[in-house]
């Protein structure tokens, strides 16, 4: 499936290149070619939202009585490609993306008012407390205890790969209010304030050096009950409906990218003549493709007022997946310079100098980082197990 550009279409894609080459600095643009996951410093990050915000194209999926642009799903869909192809840094997703529809779509008034700007202008920065030590895939099992004592939840416990918790100052979160009846009946999903008295972020380092993840604890934190987002005990359906943005995400514009730099990369080194690169090159093509074609499909349901319903976990595992075999075979064309480590010489602005070409400074880290694109935002064998169940009928 292709579809065709309006010339408005066109018109605003020159639109947002112009932008792009005035807007999107030289340092910017080196802060996302050497981005080795999904998230970038807090400080990049926040710097290139605030030029967007300016523009008003910080939040292109926010309805426009927020804060939103109001364009189509084709111009979000171009407005992503052109990012991608820029090298433009990511934004941090749990605020944007994540908690913001969640606000808007069952947050009260008040909680509207207070946070989408916060939001929006980046002055309210967030993470995600769902996973602990004993329940990942299965959330379900969560056990941070939030007790009523007056006014507050007491919360007791703590969460684990709890990204960029370190640098956040808002975080919101499941913990279990009640412990009869099934699972997910007693779960309540809660905002609560990262400066408040006893929470301790313990950082947890990757086996790319980085340092985005953490185990939070929480010792009698107090939390208001009016930070509670629905009602007491219904946390686990206003999770799902979280999940469903973190999911939805276009694969297509990012891996096209990340292909491209696996074909420059295999360019300078000679390899295109290699029948080994050159297959393993044009099967990825075609995956890519086959990905933008179901991720246009699933604009014109969007556009025509209809559900994703399973595309949404199909694009997860093939997105992913698709990812990390970029990945694996930059590790491969890079050759030896992969098992260097460089964490210093891969920092924007860093004054280190590389150990081999600048191309393959990022590529072992975002190899090991890839690795749990097919576990977070729900694991790929339940992605498998959704599409057999709803799609097979098994």
């Amino acid at each position: 499936m292709q579809i065709s550009l309006s010339p408005e279409d066109l018109a605003f894609r020159e639109e947002v290149r112009a932008f792009l080459a005035a807007e999107l600095t030289p340092f910017l643009r080196e802060v996302g070619q050497r981005s080795t996951s999904v998230f970038v410093e807090k400080q990049h990050n926040l710097e290139w939202q605030r030029i967007l915000n300016k523009r008003g194209w910080a939040a292109p999926h926010w309805p426009t009585e927020h804060g939103g642009t109001g364009w189509s799903e084709m111009q979000r869909y171009i407005f992503a490609s052109e990012l991608a192809a820029a090298n433009a840094p990511g934004l941090a997703p749990q605020g944007l993306r994540m908690v913001a529809p969640v606000i808007m779509a069952m947050g009260t008034e008040a909680q509207k008012a207070h946070y989408l700007p916060r939001i929006l202008s980046g002055e309210d920065y967030w993470c995600q407390g769902y996973s602990e030590p004993q329940a990942g895939s299965d959330l379900a099992a969560l056990q941070l205890r939030a007790d009523p004592d007056g006014d507050d939840y007491v919360l007791n416990g703590s969460k684990i790969w709890t990204t960029h918790a370190h640098f956040a100052n808002k975080m919101f979160l499941l913990a279990r209010t009640a412990r009869d009846g099934r699972p997910q009946q007693g779960i309540t999903f809660l905002l609560l304030d990262m400066e408040t008295p006893g929470i301790t972020v313990s950082p947890i380092l990757s086996i790319a050096d980085d340092h985005d993840l953490n185990q939070v604890f929480f010792d009698n934190v107090r939390v208001p009950q009016a930070n509670r987002i629905g009602a007491e005990h219904d946390g686990w359906t206003v999770a799902k409906f979280l999940l469903e943005f973190e999911r939805t995400v276009a694969y297509a514009s990012g891996l096209w990218a990340a292909l491209s730099g696996a074909q420059a990369m295999a360019r300078e080194r000679a390899l295109l003549d290699d029948p080994q690169i050159r297959r393993k090159l044009s099967r990825l093509a075609s995956q890519v493709a086959a990905i933008e074609a179901v991720e246009q499909q699933v604009m014109a349901r969007i556009s025509g007022g209809k559900s994703p319903g399973t595309a949404g976990s199909m694009l997860k595992v093939q997105g992913t997946e698709t990812a990390q075999a970029i990945q694996h075979l930059k590790v491969e064309i890079a050759g030896d310079y992969a098992a260097v480590s460089q964490f210093a010489a891969r920092q924007a602005g860093s004054n280190v100098e590389p150990v081999g070409p600048e191309d393959t400074l990022p590529v072992t880290a975002s190899y090991f980082n890839g690795r749990a694109a097919s576990i977070y935002a729900g694991s790929n064998e339940i992605q498998r197990g959704i599409m057999a169940k709803m799609v097979l009928g098994l």
